[in-house]
């Protein structure tokens, strides 16, 4: 069975919606990251959303994560509402990979409690919870359908979207909203600082000079259907997806690659397609030491000589969490319909200091030299590795009956 993906509803500093999104990935444009103050009094650097420019959310609870939820959902919703009406609201599943919902609530909360001794009359636990950012999509557009959240930190929306590719292909609905959300709150930003994974210039990944995170804010989500929904976007398929888990240490992966190299292959093998016929990677590349020579260990692996053209769009966006994987997919579905037709492709390209690591192999990283005349963008592939070495891949395809 087919599964089909609507155009993408996405919300991003870098872009508050696909083709702002896209322009700024083509640009190379970081003009989305600042320098920001956490309450702890430290500063860093971070891709955040204004939230004075942000609409207030129509759900029960009142929130940033929402409000920026709510303004990618926006982009969607005539495609939800057509799910509806085709299926029935029994019919359609909600699947979304977060792993920051509630902090920045608990940590205005809390901030209150310390002030005044006791907890503001609107605090709520329910805030807080892990399924709020589900649950509000299926309150809002009435769906009846299974509702879950995810949270496998880097890897949460990815696997969102895989969850609801198997509920669609086992006959338990017929669509599914899938996405994910996530905020650089403070919390988030100092509990990385604890780690020492933050970095303290704007990331750059893969580079021999490589020191860390820069996080961001964002949201990116999708409607999938047993057939296409969206006849303004074309007929893009999932066509097919890996997961696997390493467990090899609580937050570093494992250096040899092998989780990460068997969730590739997984992709590969359930795409029913061979290596030499990606055309395009979206890189994790987080931009730490550990998991950027351990991607391009497992990368290497796999493709072996096929110098497949490859690049993190993290120095862009931020790197957003449990919202990576879906908003990296975004990045590949608009690497295929943005190229459509074209004799020389554009791409992503790689933003870094361009100081190679020796001590890992060398990747065909995008760059604005790079020779992609007649090379067609037909299949893209879209890596999310995260913390406890949970590890999800994505493979999308045009569809070539629906579009030729």
């Amino acid at each position: 069975m087919k599964i089909y993906l609507s155009k993408p509803g996405v919300f991003s500093a870098a872009g508050k919606n696909a083709q702002d999104f896209w322009a700024s990935l083509i640009k190379g444009d970081q003009s989305g990251i600042k320098r920001y103050e956490t309450f702890s009094g430290s500063t860093f650097f971070a891709a955040r959303i204004d939230e004075n420019g942000l609409q207030p959310s129509t759900g029960r609870f009142d929130m940033k994560i929402i409000r920026i939820e709510e303004a990618a959902l926006t982009q969607i919703e005539n495609i939800i509402e057509k799910a509806k009406e085709k299926y029935g609201e029994k019919r359609i599943a909600v699947c979304v990979g977060s792993c920051d919902n509630g902090t920045e609530f608990s940590l205005a909360g809390h901030k209150k409690y310390f002030e005044n001794g006791a907890f503001t009359q609107d605090y709520s636990i329910e805030m807080q919870g892990a399924d709020y950012v589900s649950t509000f999509i299926s309150e809002k557009y009435s769906l009846l359908g299974p509702v879950c959240t995810f949270s496998t930190a880097c890897s949460s929306s990815a696997g969102a979207i895989i969850k609801a590719a198997e509920l669609i292909k086992s006959g338990i609905c017929d669509a599914a909203v899938a996405g994910g959300i996530d905020i650089a709150s403070d919390t988030t930003l100092d509990g990385f600082n604890s780690l020492e994974a933050i970095s303290e210039k704007i990331t750059n990944p893969f580079s021999k000079n490589r020191s860390g995170i820069t996080l961001g804010d964002g949201a990116a989500f999708f409607v999938l259907s047993k057939e296409p929904l969206d006849e303004s976007f074309p007929a893009i398929t999932l066509l097919g997806y890996g997961e696997s888990c390493d467990a090899h240490h609580m937050t570093s992966p494992d250096p040899s690659g092998t989780g990460a190299k068997k969730a590739i292959e997984k992709a590969l093998s359930n795409a029913k397609i061979t290596p030499d016929e990606v055309d395009y990677v979206n890189l994790h590349g987080t931009g730490t030491k550990f998991n950027d020579s351990m991607e391009a260990i497992a990368l290497a692996a796999v493709f072996g000589e096929k110098r497949v053209p490859c690049s993190t769009t993290k120095p862009i966006t931020g790197h957003t969490l449990g919202a990576a994987g879906a908003l990296e997919l975004a990045v590949c579905q608009l690497a295929i319909a943005e190229n459509r037709g074209k004799t020389a492709p554009v791409l992503p390209i790689q933003i870094w200091d361009g100081v190679f690591d020796n001590d890992m192999p060398k990747l065909n990283f995008v760059n604005k030299n790079s020779k992609l005349d007649k090379h067609k963008i037909k299949i893209c592939l879209s890596n999310s590795f995260a913390f406890g070495g949970a590890n999800a891949c994505l493979v999308i395809a045009e569809d070539k009956e629906k579009t030729e």
